[in-house]
């Protein structure tokens, strides 16, 4: 048998574990095992037991977005952080798919090692530290960040998409695109390979139409970003308080607001009922209201968001066959008993049923002057209100709640419009008597939105909006520890099934800055809200699709976990 036919079988349990089409290739004895993020290398001589294994950490890799073009090019810049993040990274991605990796591969992965780190994110800033890093086993391979980045453009459809200021034709093309992929991500069974079906509906996933428009494999946790100008952070970004309310520390007592844990990354765990938020009834003063004029220009991009195609299986008529409802019924017929005769895939135009939460940010720091001449607060603002009438037009469930802090124990949010109140005259007057102050304790906020979201939102479909110039900062809340918490939180609630979607307006806020707090959460930093309309379809999808595929992957893993403690139990 050749290298190239032996390494061909292992073709369908790369591209299982990756959730897209992969192909294993040999090279020259000798090399360590690689990918470009379409084939992973091996070198010819690899054993079957190790070569099973490095296919594994690869596709693993590639399924927990480790390889992303923005990482490849850090990594690029830097040949020493390679060993260093693939020895975190390649932990963490085997225990987040270890419900899809072989149990040959699977002992590979370090659980404490794997706990450090809860994104790629999490394992650069690791991989960056001073501190001692285990060194990875032979058969995690290497990172070839060149090869990666040669290859970006099949990347880009998986992780990314990119709208250039001189180029806005891209806006309406990145939109376009998108409106193919909005069905259900596929899904493989809680098992991995040769389990139940499984290697039908992987065969249909790869060789359907399931990837139209280019915009690579469904529910994919994609990082869409755009970027309208280079911005550079003020030395004294730090936020502003004088014009902030009195608020009090300790004027919240243990009766009253609701607790949350915060992520302490330093030790790696929560600290919990660590965070008291308590919801400030509104002020109607008699400020400017923000004006509703953009909210016309965000109904179109936003009126095709959860619109696309379902794909439903074992139906009478349809315009594809359902493979495994073709087996079970030639299976019957055989036995002589009746076969069911529902074997077709049909596509049915998704019902809308979203609802969704702005989160608006209206600490010190919201009060700086923007590039437009107003603050920060009032590009803000006017955001948020386009946003919000907009999707009320469209029929969407929605709400708008202003946060800011001041210390642990004092997280308050104001709810501008709840779930259950109509969006009337009383609204703007509200929205327009916020005024920037005190600090930003940003993932209290985000899982605070996130339960009311999951409790009032209503709807299957759920979107949680965080308008924020990004810097997470309070009392022993800030740096890398604040950066942390925020992430994990977003990563929560892209868990619970809720999609998150992170925008800057008119902030002096660099991207890099967006990255390190909001992770793999799809965000735009934007000058002005005008340009808003260009951006805000893509974004919305991906925020969905990354959630869908969030939460497939975890309740996957809790299956698995669940198995597992049955198997401990009965053996």
């Amino acid at each position: 048998m050749s290298s190239v036919q032996r390494f061909d079988r292992y073709n369908l349990l790369a591209s299982a574990i990756a959730g897209r089409a992969l192909e294993v290739a040999p090279i020259e004895p000798g090399t360590s095992a690689w990918t470009d993020g379409t084939t992973i290398f091996l070198a010819a001589d690899t054993d079957p037991r190790d070569a099973l294994r490095s296919i594994a950490v690869q596709a693993a890799l590639l399924a927990a977005h480790s390889l992303t073009p923005e990482i490849a090019a850090k990594l690029g810049r830097r040949a020493a952080l390679v060993p260093r993040y693939l020895a975190v990274e390649g932990h963490r991605a085997l225990a987040a798919h270890d419900d899809l990796v072989p149990p040959l591969a699977r002992s590979l992965r370090d659980p404490a090692i794997a706990a450090v780190s809860s994104s790629p994110a999490d394992s650069l800033v690791h991989a960056e530290g001073s501190g001692p890093i285990a060194v990875a086993p032979a058969v995690f391979g290497t990172i070839r960040p060149h090869a990666l980045l040669k290859n970006r453009a099949q990347l880009e459809s998986a992780t990314e998409a990119q709208v250039s200021p001189r180029e806005p034709s891209r806006a309406t093309d990145a939109v376009s695109d998108a409106d193919h992929d909005d069905g259900p991500a596929f899904e493989l069974s809680s098992a991995w390979v040769g389990r139940g079906g499984a290697i039908g509906r992987l065969l249909k996933r790869l060789f359907s139409d399931a990837r139209v428009g280019g915009s690579g494999p469904p529910g994919s946790d994609a990082t869409a970003r755009w970027s309208r100008r280079s911005t550079r952070v003020s030395p004294n970004a730090a936020p502003a308080t004088a014009r902030a309310p009195r608020l009090e520390a300790g004027e919240v007592g243990p009766d009253r607001g609701s607790r949350y844990p915060e992520w302490d990354t330093a030790r790696g765990r929560y600290r919990p009922d660590w965070c008291t938020v308590v919801e400030v009834e509104p002020e109607s003063g008699d400020g400017e209201t923000p004006g509703t004029e953009g909210s016309r220009a965000l109904r179109r991009p936003l009126a095709r968001v959860g619109l696309g195609l379902e794909r439903r299986h074992r139906q009478l008529q349809g315009d594809d066959v359902d493979l495994d409802a073709a087996v079970e019924a030639f299976v019957a017929r055989a036995a002589g008993t009746v076969p069911d005769e529902a074997c077709y895939v049909d596509s049915v135009r998704a019902a809308r049923e979203l609802s969704v939460l702005v989160l608006l940010d209206i600490s010190g720091s919201a009060g700086e002057p923007s590039r437009n001449g107003t603050t920060v607060h009032d590009n803000q603002c006017a955001a948020a209100a386009s946003l919000l009438y907009a999707l009320h037009d469209l029929g969407d469930r929605v709400a708008l709640y202003g946060f800011r802090s001041l210390g642990r124990n004092a997280v308050h949010v104001v709810p501008v419009k709840r779930f259950d109140e109509h969006l009337d005259a009383r609204v703007g007057p509200r929205l327009g008597a916020l005024s920037p102050g005190a600090y930003t304790r940003l993932g209290a906020a985000i899982r605070h939105g996130t339960t009311v979201l999951e409790s009032h939102g209503g709807t299957p479909r759920r979107i949680l909006v965080v308008i924020s110039d990004g810097f997470a900062y309070d009392h022993g809340y800030e740096g890398e520890y604040g950066e942390a918490d925020a992430r994990r939180a977003l990563a929560e609630a892209r868990r619970r099934g809720i999609g998150c979607l992170c925008l800057s307006v008119g902030a002096a806020t660099e991207p890099e800055a967006l990255r390190r707090v909001f992770g793999t959460a799809a965000h735009a930093t934007l000058s002005y809200t005008d340009q808003l309309p260009a951006v805000v379809g893509p974004l919305f999808r991906a925020a969905l699709r990354s959630a869908e595929s969030q939460q497939r992957t975890w309740q996957r893993a809790q299956r698995a976990r669940e198995r597992l403690a049955v198997d401990r139990r009965t053996a």
